[in-house]
């Protein structure tokens, strides 16, 4: 399910003025070196870098395209380094409601395999408001973006779970890559695509380049009369912020067309009005008609070359696959310190899971037969979203009861 919004938060974070934040930036690979290639985790589409702080504390950040500043989503793991603050900042929601303490601290440094960072600055989160671990199931610490695609060309292979750096001066895009161009404003991806309507509507459409969204592809109903909900939808939460959950409808287009690449039947989120991610969206002063995020992005082997505004796709075995929106309607988080007790935080109603009588508390012990012991949150997730109908079979425990829930996944868009 495509909830967890890595990226969202930094809309409102980079509204302020971050001034003391510019400094030269100083990602480098060894002498001599050119490219380097390490291994990633891709958890709900979104990629995540190992990463060391300060030469001492290793950690996790999510890649994310959508990103001006280097994020800390937890102010514990920079109190365990002694990190100086240069400043703190109180960000406000609708109504002037305090939603997040933030600090700043300078002269960071960020080790990656084979990439050295140096002097940098960072934004570092009172605690994680965003809780990513819970609802990736991986222990995630951070957000990098904007200074390693500004100094790097930085290939994702989602297929092979692979990152390739290379120094701009010395790529040579292979011709089995389709080019498209992007423009960088403000720190980030902008590309047009064509989004097709159901009713065959074509539209001329700027997105935003997200790779720290797992959705498929989000599109703004303010930002062009023509871009209307579809009659067959469903409402969901769409995703998280500092505020809480951002609700809207879920619903499918009639086709998405990057380059030379058609995808039809694109799940699409239209965001509620009265969302909360409207503040987020109206705090960006760059027009845009929605963005493109993992779910699209995870289906190629993508190469962003910042320095000249270009994007390279090249699709992989995903490339096919149906595009499908919550089959179960559950939403499962991760607890616990192992990350191995599985909580349901959300049922959508009218889905298959609400009609079957799975509740919001419901603790997961098993699916199909597999213990939680032997499960991870990737694995329930793929379980509970593997094609319409599928056959789930979920072991609960409920106030100290255990029992018994079979249903089948329903495609309700």
């Amino acid at each position: 399910m495509g909830f967890v919004r890595a990226a969202i938060i930094i809309l409102l974070l980079t509204c302020c003025s971050l001034s003391v934040l510019a400094q030269v930036l100083g990602f480098s690979l060894p002498h001599g070196r050119t490219r380097v290639q390490f291994p990633i985790e891709v958890h709900n589409n979104l990629v995540v870098v190992p990463m060391i702080l300060n030469g001492q504390l290793p950690l996790k950040f999510i890649l994310d395209t959508g990103v001006r500043t280097s994020i800390l989503t937890e102010k514990a793991y920079s109190d365990i380094l002694n990190l100086e603050y240069t400043r703190k900042y109180t960000i406000a929601g609708p109504g002037g409601e305090k939603l997040v303490d933030a600090y700043v601290t300078n002269n960071v440094s960020f080790d990656m395999p084979g990439v050295t960072g140096r002097g940098h600055a960072m934004l570092v989160l009172d605690r994680d408001y965003l809780e990513l671990r819970n609802y990736l199931g991986t222990d995630v610490h951070g957000i990098l973006g904007y200074e390693l695609f500004s100094r790097f060309i930085v290939e994702i292979d989602y297929e092979r779970k692979l990152l390739t750096l290379m120094q701009p001066e010395r790529f040579r895009p292979r011709r089995n890559l389709k080019s498209l161009p992007i423009t960088i404003e403000d720190t980030k991806p902008y590309v047009h695509v064509t989004v097709v309507m159901n009713d065959s509507t074509s539209i001329d459409a700027k997105m935003l380049v997200d790779s720290g969204a797992s959705h498929g592809i989000y599109l703004q109903t303010n930002s062009d009369p023509r871009i209307v909900v579809p009659e067959k939808n469903v409402p969901s939460i769409i995703g998280r912020g500092i505020g809480g959950v951002i609700t809207g409808r879920i619903a499918r287009i009639k086709e998405l067309d990057m380059a030379e690449f058609n995808l039809p039947d694109v799940i699409a989120s239209f965001p509620d009005p009265n969302s909360y991610v409207d503040t987020l969206i109206m705090s960006n002063s760059i027009f845009r008609n929605g963005s493109i995020g993992g779910e699209v992005l995870s289906r190629f082997t993508v190469t962003f070359n910042f320095p000249k505004e270009r994007m390279y796709l090249k699709k992989n075995s995903e490339f096919k696959k149906d595009f499908y929106f919550n089959l179960s309607g559950l939403t499962v988080r991760a607890k616990g310190s192992r990350l191995k007790n599985f909580e349901v935080s959300d049922v959508r109603i009218n889905s298959a899971a609400y009609k079957a009588g799975v509740k919001t508390g419901d603790r997961i012990l098993g699916v199909n037969g597999m213990q939680a012991t032997d499960l991870d949150l990737n694995l329930i997730n793929t379980y509970l979203n593997n094609k319409p109908g599928k056959k789930i079979t979920l072991q609960i425990e409920r106030a100290g009861e255990k029992q018994k829930i079979q249903f089948r996944l329903e495609n309700m868009i």
